[in-house]
């Protein structure tokens, strides 16, 4: 293993999987969270996977863990938590990002996370299905009532702003 090349990748893809984390799970702090333990778990296998796409398969970890989270009957007793806005810089346009987030969260955790990974990261299709491991066709039906799903939360907050 080459230490080296891990830090090196840790430190470049650090900001870019703290925001996923951040638009994942909608939290800052669960998102360290998110971050760290897929950097843990990578750290370990670094040798087996190199180069071969390590930040898309961080994130594909990260799904895979916020999806665990969320199923968790702990989830249930967690605090309500107020998103960390000013971590989300790629939504720094959007006059009413905390509704966005929002309505993020209240998504379920696969189709939050497809909605992310394309409309956030700009992911084909393709590249969507192959990082959660299913069909281009799930990715499909997952956008299209996940972007449903938030112009209807987003017109409940305020319709003159949704497009």
């Amino acid at each position: 293993m080459n230490e080296n090349e891990f830090t090196a990748f840790a430190v470049a893809s650090g900001p870019r999987l703290m925001r996923f984390g951040v638009l994942l799970c909608g939290d800052r702090a669960q998102a360290e969270d998110l971050v760290q333990e897929a950097l843990a778990r990578i750290y370990v296998r670094w040798s087996r996977i190199g180069a071969d796409r390590p930040e898309a398969y961080a994130r594909r970890i990260m799904v895979n863990l916020q999806t665990s989270w969320w199923r968790s009957p702990w989830s249930a007793r967690r605090a309500a938590v107020v998103p960390d806005v000013e971590a989300a810089d790629e939504l720094s346009g959007v006059h009413d990002r905390h509704l966005v987030l929002a309505a993020l969260r209240q998504l379920p955790a696969r189709m939050r996370a497809v909605v992310v990974l394309r409309y956030w990261l700009g992911l084909s299709e393709q590249e969507t299905a192959d990082e959660l491991g299913v069909s281009p066709g799930s990715v499909k039906s997952q956008a299209s009532r996940g972007l449903a799903r938030l112009r209807d939360l987003l017109s409940d907050q305020s319709p003159e702003r949704v497009r």
